[in-house]
């Protein structure tokens, strides 16, 4: 019996990983197994996800657009020839980096998966706060969009200005020019119910670009190696790391300066990290560009590494001033990043 494989995209920082988290919660999600994909050097989401047995799998090759084709084919046979009596649905989380086409088109046709998977829904979260400058910005926000059978609206509750809430007016006029056919829902309402089950995807119902970008990619089966270039020159992903626990003192102000100096160059922060005061128990933080969410405390590690991981996706700022930052605020000296400021930033 072939199985549904459900995909959810978004551009990074949109909220798939939460909205993950809220979908295994469901009972109805309970026979669900979800492949996690991550774009970096050391994967965190999977460790991060509220069901994380033996049904969660990562790949973190590389973004699913620009991986090995057979990747994604080699993962799902696996999957289905081991534990294939375990669950009765796929669902797939991207990297926000993924250019949606060649995802959906290896499933719909690659000649391994076709007698035992089905393509279901494409559920794409588009963030109501950056949203826009991301489409303007992101072709793969283009694509993410305009594949999808669903869209969920993420963080709202941020949109508190009459700036934001202008952008986001342009921002749904956006969405319904480029998915005319999708259903769009809120956060809230965003429940395994509402998002699954309700047929199979149909590319001929979508816009006239996006049936083009499936056959493209349907004609090309040729395997291509990760080019981290092929989202843009100045696209950097990488993991700044330390084994030395911060001062809870000195937390809220290595965030300040983060976003303070770089800003709108930061599409994604995510990570770990150890906190003197309780050592056993580190803080999530992640963020996009300016907006860092409210850091929160988990009861344990959820892997043996106990060290401090920031992942982050930038566009211009290279490894060393991530980790200079990262050292200057958990540096045994100062704790606080102050000494080491200027030669840190180099600016």
């Amino acid at each position: 019996m072939r199985k549904p494989v459900s995909v959810i995209t978004g551009f990074l920082g949109a909220g798939k990983t939460t909205l993950l988290n809220k979908l295994l919660r469901d009972p109805a999600m309970a026979r669900s197994a979800v492949i996690i994909n991550e774009f970096g050097e050391i994967g965190l989401d999977h460790l991060l996800v509220a069901k994380a047995d033996e049904n969660i799998i990562e790949m973190s090759s590389g973004c699913l657009c620009c991986t090995i084709r057979g990747d994604l084919a080699d993962t799902i046979t696996e999957l289905l020839r081991a534990r294939g009596d375990d669950f009765d649905r796929i669902v797939i989380e991207t990297t926000g980096l993924a250019d949606p086409a060649p995802v959906l088109q290896t499933l719909m046709s690659h000649p391994e998966l076709e007698p035992c998977v089905l393509l279901a829904e494409v559920i794409t979260l588009v963030d109501a706060v950056n949203g826009l400058a991301t489409l303007q910005a992101q072709a793969e926000a283009v694509k993410q969009i305009a594949v999808a059978d669903r869209i969920v609206l993420s963080k709202r509750d941020l949109v508190d200005t009459v700036e934001r809430q202008a952008d986001l007016e342009k921002l749904l006029d956006e969405i319904k020019s480029l998915a005319p056919g999708a259903a769009r829902l809120e956060q809230a309402d965003a429940t395994a119910s509402h998002l699954f089950g309700h047929g199979l995807y149909d590319a001929a119902t979508k816009p006239e670009a996006v049936q083009k970008w499936l056959n493209v990619h349907g004609h090309h089966h040729h395997h291509h190696h990760h080019d981290v270039n092929r989202h843009g020159r100045d696209i950097r992903a990488f993991t700044a790391v330390t084994d030395a626990a911060m001062k809870p003192s000195a937390l809220s102000l290595f965030i300040e300066l983060m976003t303070s100096y770089y800003g709108a160059k930061i599409l994604r922060l995510k990570g770990l990290v150890k906190l003197q005061d309780d050592p056993s128990r580190p803080l999530v933080i992640h963020g996009v560009q300016h907006i860092i969410h409210a850091p929160e405390r988990l009861a344990a590690w959820p892997d043996a590494d106990h060290r401090s991981r920031l992942v982050v996706i930038t566009r211009g700022v290279e490894r060393e001033e991530i980790q200079g930052l990262l050292d200057a605020f958990t540096d045994p000296l100062t704790g606080e990043g102050v000494a080491m400021f200027d030669d840190t930033l180099k600016i």
